[in-house]
C-alpha cells in the first residue's frame, strides 16, 4: 500500500444571521472555503434561493477540479514523453440530473482540452497522451460516473 495524502479545508458558513435556519428561504448560503496559507474562495450553493451568483458554487469548482487535475496529468505525461507544451486551455462542462427531491447525481462531465504544442504531434500521439494522462488520473479514477475527454489541437 501506498502513502497517504491528507488534504485539509476548512469551510466555514459566513451566512449566519441571528434567525439562522428558521425556514428554508430564510438564510444566506454564503460561505467560505479556506486552504492554510492560500487565497479564501467565496462561495454558495447552486440553488436559486439566497444565491449569491458572483460566489462560487460547489458543482462549479467540482467540474473545475476534474479539469484541473487532467490538466496537470497531461502536463506530467507529455513531458515524459518528451512532448513540449506551449498552451492548455480546457472548457469543461459537468451534467448533472435534477431528480424529484431538487437534487441529482452527476451524470458526465465532458472535458474539451484545446493543446497547443512547440512541434508538430500527430493526432494519433496525442490522443495517446490524453489517454494516458486520464487512465492516471487519481481525481477522475475516483469517481462514480463518465468523464469523456474530447481534445482539440490549437
Amino acid at each position: 500500500m501506498g502513502a497517504l495524502h491528507t488534504y485539509n479545508v476548512t469551510v466555514d458558513w459566513t451566512g449566519a444571521d441571528e434567525h439562522g435556519t428558521s425556514s428554508y428561504t430564510s438564510y444566506s448560503r454564503d460561505h467560505e472555503i479556506r486552504v492554510e496559507g492560500k487565497p479564501t474562495l467565496l462561495a454558495t450553493s447552486d440553488l436559486k434561493v439566497r444565491t449569491d451568483v458572483s460566489r462560487y458554487r460547489a458543482e462549479e469548482l467540482f467540474v473545475g477540479s476534474i479539469s484541473q487535475s487532467q490538466m496537470l496529468w497531461f502536463l506530467r505525461t507529455a513531458a515524459k514523453a518528451g512532448v513540449v507544451v506551449t498552451g492548455y486551455v480546457d472548457h469543461a462542462q459537468g451534467t448533472m440530473r435534477i431528480e424529484s427531491g431538487g437534487s441529482g447525481p452527476f451524470t458526465e462531465i465532458v472535458l474539451r482540452p484545446r493543446v497547443s504544442y512547440g512541434e508538430a504531434v500527430s493526432a494519433e500521439a496525442a490522443a495517446r497522451l490524453h489517454r494516458e494522462a486520464r487512465e492516471h488520473n487519481h481525481v477522475i479514477r475516483s469517481l462514480g460516473f463518465p468523464v469523456r475527454v474530447d481534445p482539440m489541437t490549437a
